[in-house]
């Protein structure tokens, strides 16, 4: 059993963390496959890709970005030629191609030669002409297709005809979710996890917090923990001052991304999640309801399938800021009003959105389409990169 295994990035935020989760679940259920992993850079996602894969292989690859999509679309017709002939190449030998992503072109543009062997599995919603793009590059590969959330399928339209699943993300879930002690006596802990981006809604968080009065944001303690990509200077530079504008300096922390989230969780009273741009499901909202933090999220894409309102946490309307600070507002000042929230949140993880269960519905997929292999005790793969 060759499985070749593709993915975008390199780093350790959601959809990287999906990956790794992905090719595990690929590893346990044919330990004996040789699994090779492709990815466009070495990075932070390596070491843990090392645990399940046979070998990494770093290689160009054409991946539809937001940043630098005019810059690609102009270099493609000397790029296309030798980047489908590596994807060719790879997929000719692979008994199972899981394509990881929408944005790499190369890879979704070959699966049309190889699409009874192709598994297509989107992780996001792009919007406006982007949209329309990958979703016909998903029509055009004729391959199976995962999709992570309801509003992920809905949002590309597919035709039944076409073979598709909604598996949400699994976590991996703590041994034990921590209580929320919070009692309004001292300050609530407010995080944000995620990348700097206009997606992510950093600068509406901001917003929100500038129309609280002073009594409130003096019983806040906010942490914004995250770096924009290939280092936006800008963007971030505009949201530190934003918040010395607002005279939060005192409330609002700004950290750089770390790899092991568990602590930032464990600190956090609530975790919000104030996307500009639909999430595809929402990663962040999921790992905190595993530690037991009810998440407070925006009524777009995929989070109101994670979070069910005023039970494990808050939704407010999308974009705007009014809303999001009144509901602030009352976290502060209501404690007893959501205190079962946090292990309601926690029960709904375990029955939505555990790992195990979730690398079962994967393997199941995979079975249907191309056959069994024995399950052996897990080998100790040889590791090497290209």
């Amino acid at each position: 059993m060759r499985i070749l295994c593709v993915h975008q990035g390199y780093e350790l935020y959601g959809s990287d963390r999906a990956f790794i989760d992905s090719v595990a679940a690929l590893r346990e259920a044919w330990p004996q496959a040789d699994i090779e992993v492709v990815l466009p850079h070495d990075g932070p996602i390596c070491a843990p890709l090392r645990a399940s894969a046979t070998r990494i292989a770093i290689e160009p690859l054409l991946i539809l970005r937001r940043r630098g999509l005019a810059k690609l679309i102009a270099a493609a017709p000397l790029r296309i030629v030798p980047a489908l002939w590596r994807a060719v190449r790879r997929m000719r030998s692979a008994d199972l191609v899981y394509v990881n992503t929408v944005v790499v072109l190369d890879y979704l543009l070959a699966a049309r030669a190889f699409s009874r062997k192709t598994l297509v599995h989107v992780h996001e919603i792009p919007d406006g002409r982007k949209l329309q793009l990958f979703r016909q590059l998903l029509r055009w590969t004729r391959a199976e297709v995962i999709f992570n959330s309801k509003a992920t399928r809905a949002a590309y339209r597919l035709p039944a005809a076409c073979s598709q699943h909604v598996v949400y993300n699994g976590i991996a879930a703590p041994a034990f979710a921590t209580t929320v002690h919070y009692d309004g006596k001292r300050p609530l802990r407010l995080l944000m996890l995620g990348r700097i981006s206009r997606i992510k809604g950093q600068d509406l968080l901001i917003a929100a917090l500038a129309q609280l009065p002073q009594d409130i944001t003096q019983r806040l303690e906010v942490r914004i923990v995250g770096d924009s990509f290939q280092n936006d200077v800008v963007r971030e530079t505009a949201l530190r001052q934003t918040v010395s504008a607002a005279g939060l300096d005192s409330v609002v922390r700004f950290e750089p991304f770390r790899q092991d989230t568990a602590p930032l969780y464990r600190w956090a009273d609530v975790v919000a999640v104030p996307s500009r741009l639909p999430e595809s499901l929402g990663r962040v909202a999921i790992e905190a309801m595993a530690h037991g933090r009810p998440p407070l999220v925006v009524r777009l894409g995929g989070l109101p399938e994670v979070v069910e309102d005023r039970v494990t946490g808050w939704i407010v309307p999308p974009n705007d800021a009014t809303a999001l600070a009144r509901t602030v507002a009352a976290v502060v000042t209501d404690p007893e009003g959501w205190r079962g929230y946090g292990a309601a949140a926690r029960v709904r993880f375990e029955t939505m959105f555990a790992a195990a269960s979730i690398a079962r519905q994967l393997q199941s997929i995979v079975r249907a389409r191309f056959g069994t292999h024995s399950i052996d005790a897990k080998p100790s793969p040889s590791l090497a990169y290209d």
